[in-house]
């Protein structure tokens, strides 16, 4: 495996046995006890010296947690042992609150300097963040962009510094704890994540970044990512996600909040390649004004069993989003992924375009909403997912939903499910190519759509990782 790959996704295939042997070298601080509870809320709430109204926000969301059932529409998550959980582990020199690369531990800078981050944001990133276990250690805004009023910090810090904005926006009006269960366990005990606030006006030219790593065996991470673009704001924000493989499971339970303006342009890109160990249980939305755009690029392809199905609220005349997502299953994996659409505002446009692979026994399901509401005129809307399997053991379902209440709404809607062309690959093999080459070719052909809506270097490394992930699915 080259630099390139472990810098941009991380692998299941980082060195474990160095990593496990460290794991409580580079712990700072730790939950007293394992499990998620009233008393954990109290205990974080001290450790970071939060407002109060912080604290009683977090113990209404873990009453409206306790209330609500695990749904039981999609996977099995019967084996989440919530009591088994450590919903807490502050990384060894966050206390110092690191300044530059220079600060950060020696362990944990090892770990990140394998993924590239020092080298990443010298390269081709405006902004750069790392988050370790429960918190972000560090965090870098190149000064030409910070001088035009761009703010990009860790959520941690923004509460603090920035406390009328957070106030504002945090799980009110975007993703209110009584959403679903998780996002209510989320409320209650977040930690970490990342604070964008972009003035109107201001367009930020390359992309921001954060990684975000889990390095502690059955532990639970429950970033917040809040991105606010004002009106003709455009930004570009990219995460990456990666975790070694213990014997305990793990849990992370994400929420992400973004409001774009009006005339705004958002994309967010996401890269997650958890162990297999880990439920991957988020929650994430935008609410989209008027004449604004905004773009979900997603690629999931690690974790045991995933649930992620971000969503757009056109709230303005003219709003349009674009949700492009690519999910692989490999043997012991569930992804149940999708998008959800809800057009509120006349004028309006979306489009959805899902790729999914399984193989070895791997289930993938799409599962969306599209939504009209009534009086909305002018609106279109298009959805395509498309599935391809590479043997009989493994399944592929679509799970639509579509709820049109104005009567001149143009909607398309389009589902694909085959096996790998056995004739393509004959076809291929008889031109002198091997049947992995040819099995590499169709794939990148199935996917092109979305990773050239990549970065560069991004598309180049996340062909390379499909490919590593496909290795061995033919014979």
């Amino acid at each position: 495996m080259d630099n390139a790959t472990l810098r941009l996704f991380g692998r299941d295939a980082l060195p474990r046995k160095r990593m496990v042997a460290k794991e409580e070298r580079v712990v700072g601080y730790k939950a007293k006890k394992e499990g998620l509870s009233e008393e954990l809320i109290d205990e974080i709430s001290d450790v970071k010296g939060e407002p109060d109204w912080m604290r009683e926000h977090r113990k209404r969301c873990f009453k409206i947690f306790q209330r609500k059932p695990l749904p039981s529409w999609g996977p099995d998550l019967s084996g989440l042992d919530f009591s088994a959980i450590t919903g807490f582990v502050r990384p060894k020199g966050k206390e110092h609150q690191p300044n530059s690369w220079d600060e950060v531990p020696q362990e944990i800078k090892d770990t990140f300097e394998r993924l590239g981050i020092p080298e990443a944001e010298r390269k081709f990133l405006a902004g750069v963040g790392a988050q370790y276990d429960s918190e972000v250690l560090y965090k870098s805004l190149r000064k030409s962009i910070s001088e035009l009023g761009v703010i990009f910090t860790d959520m941690d810090t923004a509460l603090k510094d920035y406390p009328e904005l957070v106030r504002k926006h945090f799980m009110t009006r975007c993703v209110p704890p009584e959403d679903n269960k998780f996002a209510a366990l989320h409320g209650a005990f977040w930690s970490g994540g990342s604070f964008v606030y972009v003035p109107a006006g201001v367009k930020v030219p390359t992309p921001l970044q954060i990684y975000f790593m889990m390095n502690y065996p059955g532990f639970g991470q429950f970033e917040h990512t809040l991105i606010i673009a004002e009106e003709g704001a455009q930004v570009q924000y990219i995460e990456g996600c990666s975790a070694p493989h213990y014997t305990k499971d793990s849990l992370h339970s994400a929420v992400v909040e973004i409001f774009a303006g009006k005339g705004s342009r958002v994309r967010y890109t996401s890269i997650q390649n958890w162990s297999r160990n880990v439920y991957n249980l988020n929650t994430k939305r935008a609410i989209v004004e008027e004449g604004a755009v905004m773009e979900w690029v997603s690629g999931t392809l690690g974790s045991g069993v995933s649930m992620i199905y971000p969503c757009s609220i056109l709230a303005g005349r003219g709003a349009r989003a674009e949700h492009l997502s690519i999910a692989l299953a490999g043997e012991g994996q569930i992804k149940d992924t999708g998008a959800k659409v809800f057009h509120m505002a006349p004028q309006t446009s979306s489009k959805i375009l899902s790729k999914s692979i399984c193989k070895k026994g791997g289930v993938v399901r799409y599962r969306g909403m599209l939504y009209v509401a009534p009086g909305c005129s002018g609106v279109k809307a298009n959805v395509r997912c498309d599935s391809i399997i590479s043997d009989s053991k493994s399944k592929a379902e679509t799970v639509p939903v579509m709820d049109i209440r104005s009567k001149d709404a143009q909607i398309g809607h389009e589902a694909s499910v085959g096996r790998i062309s056995e004739e393509q690959l004959f076809y291929l093999m008889s031109r002198g190519i091997d049947a992995e080459e040819a099995l590499a070719l169709i794939v990148r052909g199935f996917i092109e759509p979305i990773v050239k809506e990549l970065p560069l270097e991004y598309a180049v490394e996340m062909n390379r990782l499909i490919e590593m992930e496909m290795e061995g699915s033919v014979g």
